[in-house]
């Protein structure tokens, strides 16, 4: 069996033949944040399009050795072992590809997520601290020959200290990270590790005890100190440069640590790696840098002296005994090429490829370290799986071994070069420093378009659009609105009950899909964006805003104090929207002004009409809001009936408002019915609640249908009272919503079931994951509806305009989410969530998916997706029941002005026999709609 290494000396450094097992108490110091925070993307010297390729090929090292089970990569290539120092190779690789934009956002906060989720659940040596090596497959500890063990084999004090760096690197470059990483931290005992000053690491005697033993020396030992001290541990005499002595190589006198290997049964070699990891991390400082450039001049004057290139570190071989240190010196000899136990190998000794990476970009004007890089600079492997290790003195072949170590320093080096050559981390813990600093803050990069639509809004294929939208939107000054006075306290029996609470990762889920409205909140105002790009938000997506808002509450995610200072400053705000021609809310408003704007984001003083898609959405949230906090009814109410409903509801069916643009320039408004497939459905649904009488619109009649893989799909309703003609398209997301809301009718489930198992059918025939769903993405056509069939064809994706989208197919996150619900034991809803519940940006929600061609994630986060995450996840602890309930208060403003008959608003006519009276224990009366309640059921 291969025996695997790919540690420094301190992981086999021998044991002490005494040793004392200290127990330290447990704490966590408050760390040092670097204060480089957020210089991060601070690109001062873009890569060449030669460093881009140099880059790319390393990236591709992480890509092809990935372990989706864990978030981990491996440390060797196709070997499935890692370290902590392998974890932190793999973190410093992953945010130099985010800043040089080898990877998107959304691909860096999945992989991310997925790395953090993967280390916080590794079992630790004796519940303390990081085994010394894990299977990167399963995350289980294992030994160095990747065999599982149940106890584990110690720690590393130096690895911690490298994923340590890492860590403070990540956290800083990508703040929203930080709270999770101290929590890491946190439940690591990082002070078992140090002692006396200095770091112990723990290996695991014969008989089975644990024995503390010290790690580090010259070089090491002053890198894994500063990891350390970047949260907050101390260990100065491991960071002091004592013990050395000057040792002359080459005519160079050069530092060595005075603990060698016959005293100590640990080499003190030298090597390049660790001076140049301290300056391309740390910037060399003090008499690190004066160290650091003899070693660079002596490896100069070997090859000066006998014409070998030389650039010597420890690096993994591709053949016995697969990892060597080769040395500039390393137990009383100049240019040792040893194992671990200082056996001799030299004729592996080899040129490093990472080595060259560093002394070139570490010393850009140095001529030899340009040759060293010259040597290695193409010696990628032909099948673009990475850089190989480096070159063999003896036969001048390539050592062809893989490793996460050499790839993920050379895009550590490269990242250092885009920065101008300034240090990836600057902290008040290091000694007076040469180091650069800069204040400017950090900039995680969302790509940022012009959305020509504001939200997931179904609607928007009616509307003009203006055709060139500002590039963003213009600085606003946010008005302020004051809340609604205090409410009377909540009646605790009208809240909704769950079955049981959250699991943890469910509540990591609904934390996860809250923080979009944490995110993207003005909190002068009470509004929320539709979408994480525009400051704009349609009456459907405040809707959303509702809904999420009930469930976050009803699954306890935010505090009863919070849910209602939110909901007094949303119904306030409402109050005060100005209304199209005084009747009904305009379409979309800009969320800082308040103003009507149109889906470009472009003022419209007079606003341009209304859609009833959108009215029905926010009906459906304000009734479910008094239903369940009947404490805001009077309020929900007054807004309401400010509303007039005679030109939304008319002949029975629900008609949306445009205005156009005649020849002579005149504005005018048109009236036409709203016939969108799905969402017609469901707002009529909602405008039932409250008592209108739409059957034109409600889920009734006959419908076209096309065979989609072998199932009759319906493409939209079939009547005789409309020539309109709109951007028809088949898509899950009304039909989710309303099985999630108002459950899945006789009526409704003919309609749902079909569409879903064509889903299901086009899985079974192609292996390709589908969600015929409608998602937002950061550039145009900013919306994309990824239908079943649309145009006329099957799978087509197409815009709101209806143009063919092509390799624009996406699997959507919040459909994924909501077939889970609604369909718990069905195996392809549940695939469909394994494959995106990793898809979240812990500080801005979940993203709208994945491309079904790339796989993509794609950029952007809508309330849409993340209320209805909100809502499939509330759906889930509700035994299934629907989200809605539907009854109502007859003492209620809205009933009492019913009752007294019609009012110029165009105000609901409920027949008698349509209302039954319940009275409560407290002697309220209640209305509820006997054929709507049994649609429901």
């Amino acid at each position: 069996m291969r025996q695997y290494f790919s540690q420094k000396l301190w992981r086999w450094i021998a044991l002490f033949l005494i040793g004392t097992f200290l127990q330290f108490l447990v704490y966590i110091p408050t760390p040092v944040l670097s204060q480089n925070a957020n210089s991060c993307g601070n690109i001062t010297a873009p890569l060449t399009a030669e460093e881009q390729t140099y880059a790319r090929s390393a990236w591709q090292y992480f890509v092809k050795n990935y372990q989706p089970a864990t978030g981990f990569t491996n440390s060797v290539g196709g070997y499935p072992s890692g370290t902590l120092w392998d974890m932190g190779n793999y973190l410093m690789a992953l945010n130099a590809a985010r800043w040089l934009n080898l990877t998107d956002q959304a691909d860096f906060d999945a992989r991310l997520n997925k790395f953090l989720t993967g280390i916080s659940n590794i079992k630790l040596f004796e519940d303390a601290l990081p085994n010394k090596v894990y299977n990167t497959a399963t995350g289980q500890m294992v030994d160095y020959g990747n065999n599982p063990i149940e106890r584990g084999i110690g720690w590393s004090a130096l690895d911690i200290g490298r994923i340590l760096a890492a860590f403070d690197v990540i956290r800083t470059c990508h703040p929203q990270y930080n709270d999770w990483l101290k929590g890491i931290v946190a439940k690591w005992q990082v002070a078992r590790s140090l002692k006396d000053g200095q770091l112990y690491g723990a290996t695991v005697l014969p008989d089975n005890k644990t024995l503390l033993v010290q790690e580090g020396r010259l070089g090491y030992e002053e890198y894994g100190a500063r990891g350390y001290q970047l949260w907050g541990f101390s260990a100065p005499k491991a960071i002091a440069l004592e013990p050395y002595k000057m040792v002359e190589i080459n005519g160079i006198q050069i530092p060595v640590d005075t603990r060698d290997f016959q005293s100590t049964n640990a080499n003190n070699y030298i090597v390049s790696e660790s001076y140049i990891l301290d300056g391309i991390e740390f910037g060399l400082q003090g008499e690190l840098a004066d160290f650091a450039a003899r070693v660079l001049e002596v490896q100069k004057r070997r090859y000066e002296a006998t014409g070998q290139l030389t650039a010597v570190t420890e690096d993994n071989i591709d053949q016995a005994p697969y990892f060597l240190y080769n040395t500039v010196y390393a137990n009383g000899q100049s240019w040792a090429t040893i194992t671990d136990t200082n056996q001799p190998y030299p004729q592996f000794r080899s040129l490093s490829t990472k080595a060259a990476f560093g002394w070139r970009y570490l010393y850009p004007d140095n001529a030899y370290a340009q040759k060293l890089f010259d040597a290695v600079k193409d010696l990628r492997s032909p099948d673009d799986s990475g850089y190989y290790a480096g070159i063999y003195e003896e036969t001048k072949q390539p050592n062809k071994a893989l490793t996460g170590n050499t790839n993920g320093l050379i895009l550590e080096i490269l990242y250092y070069k885009a920065r101008g050559n300034r240090s990836l981390i600057t902290s008040s813990v290091n000694t007076p420093a040469k180091a650069h600093s800069n204040n400017t803050s950090a900039v995680t990069p969302t790509p940022i378009n012009p959305p020509q639509t504001s939200g997931n809004n179904p609607n928007v294929g009616e509307v003009k659009v203006t055709p060139n939208p500002p590039a963003k939107n213009p600085q606003v000054e946010e008005v302020a609105i004051t809340p609604i006075p205090p409410v009377d306290s909540p009646n605790s029996s009208s809240q909704l009950k769950l079955t049981r609470p959250l699991t943890v990762v469910e509540r990591r889920y609904a934390e996860a899909a809250w923080r979009y409205f944490q995110a993207n909140y003005h909190a002068k105002n009470g509004l929320v964006d539709d979408r994480s790009d525009f400051k704009g938000a349609t009456l459907w997506g405040l809707g959303d805003y509702l809904a999420a808002l009930h469930a976050a509450r009803s699954l306890d995610v935010i505090s009863a104090k919070e849910f209602d200072q939110r909901t007094r400053h949303l119904l306030a705000a409402l109050g005060k929207l100005q209304l199209f021609a005084g009747e009904l809310p305009n379409r979309g408003y800009d969320t800082r002004s308040l103003q009507p704007i149109d889906y470009g984001g472009n003022p419209v003083t007079e606003g341009n009409g209304w859609s009833a898609l959108d009215i029905g959405r926010l009906l459906a949230g304000l009734y479910n809001l008094k239903s369940y906090h009947p404490e805001y009814t009077k309020a929900v109410d007054q807004i309401v009936l400010d509303w007039s409903y005679l030109r939304v509801v008319r002949d029975g069916a629900l008609s949306s408002a445009t205005v156009i643009k005649n020849p002579q320039g005149r504005y005018l408004t048109r009236v036409n019915l709203d016939t969108r497939l799905g969402y017609e459905e469901y707002a009529a649904r909602a405008f039932q609640l409250w008592g209108f009488d739409v059957p034109g619109s409600a889920v009734s009649g006959k419908y076209q249908t096309t065979v989609v893989e072998g199932v009759k799909i319906p493409t939209e309703r079939q009547r005789p009272d409309t020539n309109s003609k709109v951007n028809q398209y088949t898509v899950s997301n009304p039909f989710i919503l309303y099985g999630l809301e108002f459950g899945l009718d006789p009526k409704m489930r003919s309609l749902f079931e079909p569409i879903f198992q064509a889903q299901v059918e086009r899985y079974r025939r192609t292996g390709t994951l589908t969600t015929a769903s409608t998602t937002l993405i950061d550039r145009k056509p900013y919306t994309v509806h990824s239908a079943i069939t649309a145009q006329g064809k099957p799978w087509e994706a197409v815009s709101d305009d209806g143009q063919i989208v092509s390799q624009g197919r996406m699997v959507s996150t919040a459909v994924a989410f909501g077939y889970a619900a609604l369909l718990p034991d069905n195996q392809y809803s549940q695939k469909l969530l394994q494959g995106t519940t990793d898809l979240y940006n812990p500080l801005t929600g979940f993203y709208e998916g994945f491309y079904e061609s790339t796989g993509k994630t794609a950029v952007g986060f809508t309330s849409s997706t993340n209320s209805m995450i909100l809502q499939s996840l509330l759906y889930t602890l509700t035994n299934h029941k629907p989200l809605i309930c539907t009854r109502t208060s007859l003492n209620s403003p809205w009933w009492k002005a019913i009752a007294q008959g019609d009012s110029g608003r165009g105000l609901p006519i409920i027949p008698q026999p349509k209302i039954k009276f319940i009275s409560d224990r407290d002697g309220n009366y209640w209305a509820s709609l006997q054929e709507h309640e049994s649609k429901a059921k």
